[in-house]
């Protein structure tokens, strides 16, 4: 894959190992999170780990969207997972649901981080479109997780990454309508506050689905708080800019590079990525 030009000569040749697992039944659903890990490690040492939300507006979409991301940092010696959760075209579901879900996977990934060797404490959430929404409000928005009993360590993640999220479901009538009752419920930036975990936001500026103007808004927001948001902009991208294939991968390898950046300020990456 074009992503390992980053890598070294080393982890180019690295094997990963990808397996998926249940992290949820729900009836006669069945919820899968996509894992990937380097399969020659003989350490016991816990490792940081990330897990990707699919975009898809809620409506559909498919966890292989993050594969390649998830590849990259399971090279960089993290643990990477993939999830899928409910969208409406499979499930008749709502946004709601689909964050229930986001909510469930961090849960079930700190109750089996043994198992995993996963630090529960170096867990990063990310998304892209209606995934950066779930990743974001694992983060910002209280309840809808599994009962405490359930959930123990919590469902928030020690950090955020970011691919053109939606901030604000609000002032979207397409959006809003897709909310049972009071869209603020679910809306991040009615929810800033202090002591937010670190994150990073990549989004163009031709966005036209979820405007440039409205995330910068939302960023400014997080940091008059005294929260860590860095927003990078691409500038003349539309939506999904960053996936895999777009552009000539281009935006992708600068995102992979901004994010292990990041990451590396954070301490989950041991080593700084030499480009």
């Amino acid at each position: 894959m074009e992503n390992e030009v980053f890598l070294s000569k080393e982890d180019k040749i690295m094997i990963i190992d990808k397996k998926c697992d249940i992290y949820n039944v729900l009836g006669k659903i069945s919820l899968y999170l996509h894992i990937f890990k380097q399969n020659d490690r003989n350490t016991n040492n816990l490792l940081p780990a990330i897990v990707f939300f699919h975009g898809g507006g809620w409506f559909s979409g498919n966890p292989s969207q993050f594969f390649p991301h998830c590849e990259y940092f399971a090279k960089r010696g993290m643990i990477a997972f993939s999830a899928e959760y409910r969208v409406k075209s499979k499930h008749g579901t709502t946004p709601i649901e689909s964050l229930i879900d986001g909510k469930s996977v961090i849960c079930w990934i700190r109750n089996n981080s043994s198992n995993l060797r996963v630090d529960p404490n170096k867990l990063v959430a990310a998304g892209g479109s209606a995934g950066g929404h779930i990743a974001l409000c694992t983060a910002l928005i209280e309840g809808y997780e599994p009962k405490p009993s359930d959930c123990p360590m919590g469902s928030k993640p020690n950090a955020l990454v970011l691919f053109n999220p939606v901030v604000d479901t609000v002032t979207d009538p397409k959006i809003t309508n897709l909310i049972d009752g009071d869209p603020k419920k679910i809306s991040p930036i009615h929810h800033i506050r202090r002591g937010l975990p670190p994150m990073i936001i990549f989004h163009g500026t031709n966005d036209r689905i979820i405007p440039f103007e409205d995330v910068a808004y939302f960023t400014k927001k997080v940091q008059e708080l005294d929260n860590r948001c860095e927003l990078i902009p691409f500038e003349r991208k539309g939506h999904a800019f960053f996936n895999f294939g777009m552009y000539k991968n281009k935006p992708y390898e600068e995102t992979i590079r901004e994010t292990d950046k990041f990451l590396f300020t954070l301490g989950y990456l041991k080593s700084e990525l030499i480009i």
